[in-house]
């Protein structure tokens, strides 16, 4: 429980991090920020699998690029989900996907949960 405490703080800091990087990202609260960042790792916990496993094709044919797009989708998804987290457009999203990815993946291995 305490890991995954650890890994939620670590992605909203993550999302935080995006959201002053990243024009067209738009978090009203702190409490929307945490609500979106959980609603962005259940989506990619239980979506993304389904998702990626249907898209399979394409994912061999742009040797795994296609899951970029993927991770995109899923933060897209994410903002018409939850009104207090704002996404421009799909650019926005693959950007911050994409940077959400990076700083989260860092942070994780900085501060490894017990």
């Amino acid at each position: 429980m305490k890991q995954l405490a650890i890994k939620w703080i670590l992605n909203s800091f993550s999302l935080f991090l995006v959201t002053k990087l990243v024009n067209g990202i738009h978090v009203g609260r702190f409490q929307d920020l945490l609500l979106a960042s959980l609603i962005i790792g259940f989506l990619n916990a239980f979506l993304r699998p389904i998702i990626i496993l249907l898209t399979l094709p394409a994912t061999l044919l742009t040797m795994g690029l296609f899951t970029l797009v993927i991770n995109g989708l899923m933060f897209f998804t994410a903002a018409h989900i939850f009104s207090g987290f704002q996404v421009a457009n799909f650019s926005t999203a693959f950007l911050a996907a994409l940077l959400f990815s990076l700083i989260s993946f860092i942070l994780n291995i900085i501060f490894k949960p017990l």
